[in-house]
């Protein structure tokens, strides 16, 4: 693949990578930082993927990483009162968001890529790197706990 191919594949892609961030994240510049980082890390190693057909899965593997690294960062800043985002940030006062957070984060990974990224079982099992049937039982699991929870708010 050539950083040519790269960069237009990575440009189709980087919309629902930002979903994806933000929604890990919850947050609009933290979301657009990770994104930019997966890109940036993405193009240093673009030549050690294999399977080009499996670039989606690949990047956002990448990017999921960079969510985490930035989570267990923030885990370890002391805690700051933060600004709030744009008075037009919907998302983060939705039940559905705030449920979704609550999860623990292995749960929150399979609903993410399964329902705002539209990812297949098999893909899921691939970009998380562990079997269909786990992501089933976390699936399963996760959506139970929604159910719960969004039942309590109303």
């Amino acid at each position: 693949m050539t950083e040519q191919e790269f960069a237009t594949r990575a440009q189709a892609l980087k919309t629902r990578l930002y979903r994806t961030a933000y929604l890990y994240l919850g947050s609009e510049a933290y979301a657009l930082d990770a994104v930019d980082e997966a890109i940036y890390l993405g193009l240093l190693h673009h030549r050690r993927l294999r399977q080009p057909e499996r670039f989606n899965t690949w990047l956002t593997r990448i990017l999921i990483n960079a969510c985490n690294a930035e989570l267990r960062r923030r885990k370890r800043e002391l805690a700051v009162e933060q600004l709030p985002e744009t008075p037009g940030e919907t998302l983060d006062h939705l039940p559905l968001r705030q449920a979704i957070a609550k999860l623990p984060r292995e749960l929150r990974a399979v609903i993410i890529l399964r329902y705002f990224q539209d990812l297949t079982l098999a893909e899921t099992a691939e970009t998380l790197g562990i079997p269909a049937g786990t992501v089933s039982t976390r699936q399963r699991k996760a959506l139970s706990l929604l159910k719960l929870e969004l039942s309590e708010e109303v």
